[in-house]
């Protein structure tokens, strides 16, 4: 019995003592927000590996992805579920190509709702508000809300041409590199809402 609870006893501090330390996020305050948005313009493209979930009044889908996209909008996506792929879309200036075919909506948020939900900081001639803790950024198409102290999103808008209008919701803050990211984005469009679960993620900064 004492051999079993010594043998426990040096387990749990062994995975103790290799649990990932919490990293706080660094603090920005008092740095101007335009130039805390440009220093992330050297990144051109991401690769990601994530959960999706597509929600549609009571129906639900499930899936996995993998993600190439560039800073311009052009990306390889491909969806799998239960290990198969389900998915395959690719998008090259503004052509859309999918197998299977998909309904314009989808198709909205898997290319252009993925690029700006992603390349949160992008955004161009805005002006600034500041109230409560948040940086409030808004141009004709966007606006985007920024914690003042940690420079982080947490929730944006963007308006289409058609009228129709994407919300982004940003949570769980993690680190690739010297990045910090949203590991989980909830996508609000048309009469879907889509949850993004980044698992990996790496960002190109090559020109």
């Amino acid at each position: 019995m004492l051999k079993t609870v010594l043998r426990l006893f040096l387990l749990s501090t062994v995975l103790f003592s290799c649990a990932a330390p919490h990293i706080e996020m660094p603090i920005y305050e008092g740095i101007d927000v335009a130039d805390a948005l440009n220093s992330k313009n050297r990144i051109s493209a991401i690769d990601a590996v994530f959960s999706i979930i597509f929600e549609k009044h009571d129906t639900e889908i499930r899936g996995d992805g993998v993600l190439n996209i560039s800073r311009n909008g052009d990306l390889n996506l491909r969806v799998y579920s239960f290990g198969f792929l389900a998915l395959e879309l690719t998008s090259e200036n503004g052509v859309i190509k999918s197998v299977p075919m998909i309904d314009r909506t989808r198709g909205t948020i898997l290319t252009y709702g993925l690029r700006d939900c992603l390349f949160w900081w992008d955004i161009k001639d805005f002006e600034v508000a500041g109230k409560e803790g948040i940086y409030l950024l808004k141009n004709l198409s966007r606006t985007l809300w920024i914690d003042k102290k940690t420079m982080f999103p947490i929730k944006q808008t963007v308006s289409l041409e058609d009228g129709r209008e994407f919300n982004f919701y940003y949570e769980n803050p993690e680190k690739a590199g010297d990045i910090w990211y949203p590991s989980k984005i909830r996508i609000e469009f048309s009469k879907y809402s889509v949850t993004l679960k980044i698992k990996d993620i790496s960002f190109n900064t090559g020109v």
